[in-house]
């Protein structure tokens, strides 16, 4: 029991993240929100990385390649991508639209994996494709003609894609790698990466957030609990109850997100989201359902 509240509370806190991410859009940018956030990641376990160096890097060895992308796609891109589509739209949206990372998840698989993919979890796909599509859009299919207006969403499909390649690629993380060990390699990774991003394309690194009791809180927040705790929860629960059950309760991030983004942010909820919604979640109700009925076959 204990691992599935572990699934709840990764899920709860990495959507805190959506939302504090969107509120503190405005005071600094996604590039430093992003790295100073895994900055501090690196600071809190730096006393561990330290004390094992030895060990994490003849972990790295052994896959280095492997490693580093881990370390791209689940610390550097996603989460800066998320933070560029939060500069633009609001964290229900953002949410709603992370919601269909198992599907590209399912997609993804297909091509790299060869999986196979029965013609109802097609149709589930397609469901749930129309569901993000009615998503970005707000309802009005005129928008569709001006993709000025969709392109910020744009972002967050980036960061599904990014998430869903980092879960699809997991399958080859050695088993013998604790979870904390894994996460000081990719976090390592991921800072070094956002500093040199940062560097090569002007973004500025700029410090002014010490004064800014709100930001510096967010950050805090954002280091501990949506990185380290999130992902170390995480890491343990779907070892124990395995990848397909826990995949189940990223589809809570929704739920928790439109509620924190309601009291938080005052965002309200409007008819095009519970059309979204609905879409979405059949779609991944098909998609997964079936496909734990065929495997438990």
């Amino acid at each position: 029991m204990k691992y599935y509240i572990y699934l709840v509370l990764a899920v709860l806190f990495w959507s805190g993240n959506f939302v504090l991410g969107r509120y503190v859009s405005a005071d600094i940018s996604a590039m430093e929100l992003s790295f100073f956030r895994w900055f501090f990641v690196l600071l809190i376990l730096l006393p561990y990385i330290i004390l094992n160096s030895k060990r994490l890097i003849y972990i790295f060895k052994q896959k280095p390649f492997l490693y580093i992308l881990f370390g791209v796609l689940g610390v550097s891109a996603y989460n800066t991508f998320i933070y560029f589509g939060l500069d633009y739209i609001t964290a229900t949206n953002a949410l709603l639209i992370n919601s269909s990372t198992p599907i590209f998840i399912i997609i993804l698989s297909a091509f790299i994996l060869n999986t196979k993919i029965t013609k109802l979890q097609m149709f589930g796909v397609l469901l749930s494709t129309i569901g993000v599509i009615y998503l970005i859009i707000k309802g009005d299919l005129q928008t569709l003609l001006n993709l000025e207006f969709t392109r910020y969403d744009l972002w967050v499909i980036l960061a599904c894609i990014s998430w869903a390649l980092y879960s699809i690629f997991l399958r080859f993380k050695p088993i013998e790698v604790k979870p904390l060990q894994f996460l000081s390699i990719i976090v390592f990774i991921g800072v070094v990466v956002l500093g040199l991003v940062t560097i090569l394309f002007g973004f500025k690194f700029e410090l002014e957030f010490l004064n800014d009791n709100t930001l510096l809180y967010s950050l805090v927040y954002m280091a501990i609990f949506p990185s380290i705790v999130s992902f170390y929860f995480w890491n343990l629960a779907t070892v124990e109850v395995g990848a397909n059950k826990a995949g189940q309760f990223a589809h809570l991030m929704p739920v928790f997100g439109s509620i924190l983004a309601f009291v938080f942010l005052k965002e309200s909820l409007e008819f095009y989201h519970l059309i979204g919604i609905i879409f979405i979640a059949l779609g991944i109700y098909l998609s997964i359902f079936l496909k734990r009925v065929k495997v438990d076959k």
